[in-house]
C-alpha cells in the first residue's frame, strides 16, 4: 500500500482511541486516567504523523519528540492490523527521522514491544544499553477495546 498518504497532522483523542482498537499499540498504555492522558498526548506531542487510506481512514500513526539536533524519541508507532507488512510503518519512521533532522544528525530511540523487535531490526535499529528510566507511575495493564471509544 504505497498509496497510503503520510501527513503531519494532529488526530483527535476519539480518533486515536478508536485507532488503538485496531492495533497492538493500545496495550502500551496504563488504564489509569486513560482517555484524559491520551487527550493530552494527541494535543501536545511534538511530531504527529498519520497514514491514511484512500478514503481517509486512519491506518497508521507515529508520535515523537525531538531536539532537532541529536535525537528523536518515538513514543508511538502503530499500524492498523489490516494494513501491516505494506511498508507503512517504515515510511512513517523515515518521515519522522527526516523531520527531526535526518540520519546524519539524529539518533532514534524508542521502547519496542517484543513482537515489534524484528521490524525495528529490519530498519537497522539495535537494542541500547545506555538508557536509564525513572518509572514510579501507577500502571494497570489493559488492552484498548471498542468499549473505550465511548468514554
Amino acid at each position: 500500500m504505497q498509496g497510503a498518504e503520510i501527513r503531519q497532522e494532529r488526530v483527535t483523542c476519539e480518533e486515536y482511541i478508536e485507532f488503538l482498537t485496531r492495533t497492538d499499540l493500545g496495550s502500551q498504555y496504563p488504564k489509569e486516567r486513560f482517555a484524559e492522558r491520551i487527550g493530552r498526548l494527541v494535543e501536545t506531542v511534538q511530531i504527529s504523523l498519520t497514514a491514511r487510506d484512500e478514503q481517509g481512514k486512519l491506518i497508521g500513526v507515529l508520535f515523537g519528540l525531538t531536539d532537532h539536533a541529536y535525537w528523536l524519541y518515538v513514543t508511538d508507532l502503530g499500524v492498523d492490523r489490516a494494513y501491516t507488512r505494506r511498508g507503512i510503518g517504515s515510511r512513517l519512521m523515515r518521515t519522522a527521522h527526516r523531520l527531526a533532522g535526518g540520519e546524519e544528525d539524529i539518533a532514534v530511540y524508542l521502547i519496542a514491544n517484543d513482537k515489534a523487535i524484528p521490524f525495528y531490526r529490519r530498519l537497522g535499529m539495535e537494542p541500547a544499553r545506555d538508557v536509564m528510566q525513572y518509572n514510579h507511575i501507577a500502571w494497570t495493564p489493559f488492552r484498548v477495546s471498542a468499549a473505550d471509544t465511548t468514554k
